[in-house]
């Protein structure tokens, strides 16, 4: 993944930012996306990305690629399953475009 789509004005790597480093609010954010997602001024395009976990259209649309990884470790978790985490496999199907859904 190179960073030929990287928009930094976009508000979701200030998100996924956040959700790393405030414990707060990666609670929240499990128990309230919508609301978290109301505080940050998301295109519809992000805010629709992040709700459908769909990591391919984040990306496309600018998100950091790193910035992707980690939001697939807050939203999966990182738990390690035959090798690979479940925020892996989900990441890498969404950008593949498989169904962001599927883990």
């Amino acid at each position: 993944m190179s960073l030929e789509h990287f928009d930094p004005l976009l508000r979701a790597n200030d998100l996924v930012q956040d959700l790393k480093w405030d414990a707060g609010l990666l609670e929240e954010f499990q128990r309230d996306e919508e609301a978290v997602l109301d505080r940050y001024d998301l295109l519809p395009e992000e805010r629709q990305g992040v709700l459908e976990r769909d990591f391919r259209r984040l990306y496309l649309i600018g998100v950091h690629p790193y910035l992707l990884g980690q939001l697939s470790r807050l939203i999966h978790g990182t738990a390690e399953k035959a090798g690979t985490s479940v925020a892996a496999t989900a990441l890498v199907a969404s950008l593949l475009g498989g169904d962001a859904g599927e883990s």
